[in-house]
């Protein structure tokens, strides 16, 4: 075994310089296990960590990888179930009016309207009130107020949304036609351009009232987030900027919301993908009237809602291809919204890193 030392002007017994290292075993027949200073002797123990680190890993990965395959799945799937109707109307299919099971004609605009303006209603009319409910819990609401408000509000995210359209349908809608319409209307619909849309037969049901119902279902998970995202500003700040004489709504302007915008973004993001795929709630009081009209006091339809509607009647094979038309553009425009949001956040995020 040749043993070699960094110790250069060593003499040996001849007087010769030599040049001595140590730290690399250079010996075929060496122990095993021994690989000089760096090297140590593999236990049983440590082969056992080994093999559970390995496992560990695959098992996680194989958990992360089953995520991407279901998508993958449902996107084949509703690509192969759409192909019909997009292979007969073309891409048409997206701008036509037309749904008549009669005759076997489809289109998904009235729909995609429907589904996008409910959308919209929701979130004009959920984001202030969640902000002012989060606001409220985090800054102004008082210790033993603050945990039974905030279960409750945690409580309204868990109501089944049949039960949100059953209230809508039986209660609501009757108060919204003979309350809140005729007041819209003497309000609004005297306004140019804008009043069109606050015109036509009050009778309850309809766009409105179903965007107003889906606001009521979205507030408790727009709320939720927003308060966890309030309730992690370092509290030093907010104590600094009272202490310089700012108020609430000063400390709120300037230190809450500029540290937590990007969490307020995600918070009303996920909000709107609520809204955007809810079928039950919307299906009992958007009338399912399939026609387009100015009026949000008029009966419409979106693409969950007539999914719900007509999946279990359809009866020819273009009819049920249509559906699944229907589902997959509700999927790319969910697709679309998610990633515009995610797009923003790291847009946010950059800008704050440069600053």
């Amino acid at each position: 075994m040749m043993i070699e030392s960094a110790a250069d002007g060593v003499n040996d017994a001849d007087g010769n310089l030599k040049t001595v290292r140590i730290g690399a075993n250079t010996d075929p027949d060496a122990a095993p296990g021994f690989a000089g200073q760096a090297g140590a002797v593999e236990t049983p123990s440590l082969r056992s960590h080994k093999f559970g680190d390995f496992v560990f890993h695959k098992v996680t990965f194989l958990f992360a990888l089953s995520v991407l395959l279901v998508l993958m799945g449902i996107i084949i799937s509703l690509i192969q179930g759409s192909w019909p109707a997009f292979h007969e109307f073309g891409p048409g299919f997206i701008t036509r009016i037309e749904w008549d099971p009669v005759n076997d004609q489809y289109g998904a605009l009235i729909a995609i309207v429907g589904t996008l303006v409910t959308s919209f209603i929701a979130l004009l009319i959920a984001f202030p009130i969640s902000f002012g409910i989060a606001l409220f819990l985090t800054e102004i609401c008082p210790a033993w107020l603050k945990r039974p408000l905030g279960t409750a509000v945690e409580l309204l995210a868990g109501i089944p949304s049949i039960i949100y359209g059953m209230w809508g349908l039986f209660i609501f809608a009757p108060f919204c036609a003979e309350r809140i319409q005729p007041i819209l209307k003497g309000t609004l619909g005297d306004i140019p351009g804008i009043g069109r849309m606050f015109q036509g037969p009050m009778i309850g049901v309809g766009m409105l009232t179903a965007g107003i119902i889906l606001s009521i279902m979205i507030i408790p998970f727009i709320a939720s987030v927003m308060r966890d995202v309030f309730e992690v500003v370092p509290p030093i700040l907010k104590e600094s900027a009272y202490g310089l004489g700012c108020t609430k709504w000063e400390v709120v302007r300037k230190i809450v919301l500029p540290y937590t915008k990007i969490g307020v973004v995600g918070g009303v993001m996920l909000g709107l993908g609520r809204a955007l795929g809810e079928t039950m709630a919307i299906t009992f009081v958007i009338g399912n009237a399939n026609r387009l009209s100015w009026s949000l006091f008029a009966p419409g339809n979106s693409i969950a809602s007539t999914l719900a509607n007509e999946f279990a009647e359809a009866d020819t094979p273009l009819h049920v291809s249509s559906l699944f038309a229907l589902g997959l553009i509700l999927f790319v425009i969910t697709f679309i919204v998610l990633s515009a949001a995610k797009l923003m956040l790291l847009a946010m995020k950059k800008n704050e890193g440069l600053k």
